[in-house]
């Protein structure tokens, strides 16, 4: 793959960082991703933004700190950072946000692209395929044991449910199962780690009941909205499943070992209840995923957990 000029000026900026700037002793994880990384439209935007080093010096926490927060109650040392722009695909990070990147190198990414795929032709893989690949290029020349992992992201209320969306009358599944078809269709492309199933969960909390699927015609009774007010980003349970699928498929763990009285999920206000289903979502897509067959799972003895609600 010839990479641009540009890239070719930041991986040389890289080789000439002192050595000092690049020693860490934990596993370093980066997110790269716009709005749906960084918790728009809900209180996850800001939540514990102290635990996790924002490379834009913007104050976020977003998804990243959740992971964070996750990784920190199981025991397990991560040093998470994260890159996002709002509005924003991978093309953005390659023109404008190499120097940041390149800072040093990372043992973990994880990175998506714009929501829709393309701005210009909705649906359509080709930029993605071509930017992730660009942008893993560029990272693995840092470190080539590098693992990427590609984000693959929901369906949108507003581009299914109202008459200009690009998959407007089909069902609300539909839209995560194109976006994640363009996802593998890069990873297969760039030998990605692998394809972390966001989308496949959301339209799960939906198929099994917990989540409503139409916002617009109201929230039924006893189900939760995973997008927030503008129909596109997600709300609080949105973005927490979010962070619990990735904390699933970066850390091998299961989510549901993070247990009812999870630190953060009493922190945004999330009930015992939603906080358990969500795990049981997010463990039962990545069961799926990995061609299990999702069942209630056992622990020979219960996980060790951080009493933060009585």
């Amino acid at each position: 793959m010839r990479l641009a000029p540009t890239l070719m000026i930041a991986m040389l900026a890289m080789m000439w960082t002192p050595a000092a700037a690049w020693a860490q002793s934990d596993t370093t994880v980066l997110f790269i991703g716009n709005s749906f990384t960084y918790g728009h439209g809900s209180a996850v935007r800001f939540h514990r933004a102290e635990t996790v080093t924002d490379l834009n010096n913007t104050g976020i926490g977003g998804v990243p700190a959740l992971f964070e927060s996750f990784t920190a109650q199981v025991g397990l040392d991560y040093d998470v950072y994260l890159e996002t722009e709002p509005g924003s695909g991978l093309d953005f990070h390659l023109e404008n946000r190499l120097g940041a990147i390149g800072r040093r190198a990372w043992d973990t990414v994880v990175m998506h692209g714009q929501s829709t795929l393309d701005f210009a032709a909705p649906g359509d893989p080709g930029k993605l395929v071509d930017t992730s690949g660009r942008l893993a290029t560029f990272i693995r020349a840092a470190n080539p044991a590098a693992e990427i992992h590609l984000m693959a992201t929901w369906s949108r209320a507003d581009q299914t449910y109202q008459p200009d969306g690009a998959w407007s009358g089909q069902p609300i599944g539909a839209m995560a199962k194109d976006i994640r078809a363009g996802y593998d269709k890069a990873a297969a492309a760039h030998a990605i780690t692998s394809v972390i199933p966001v989308g496949e969960a959301w339209t799960r909390a939906m198929e099994t009941g917990f989540a409503d699927p139409n916002p617009y015609d109201g929230i039924d009774f006893g189900t939760v909205d995973l997008w927030t007010y503008d129909r596109y980003h997600a709300s609080t349970y949105g973005y927490y499943l979010e962070a619990l699928v990735v904390f699933g498929r970066l850390t091998g763990r299961d989510p549901r070992s993070l247990g009812d009285h999870e630190c953060s999920a009493f922190e945004l206000g999330l009930s015992r209840e939603e906080t358990s289903a969500l795990q049981q979502v997010a463990f039962d897509t990545l069961a799926s995923e990995d061609g299990l067959k999702p069942a209630p799972f056992v622990l020979e003895s219960p996980p060790t957990q951080a009493r933060c609600v009585d």
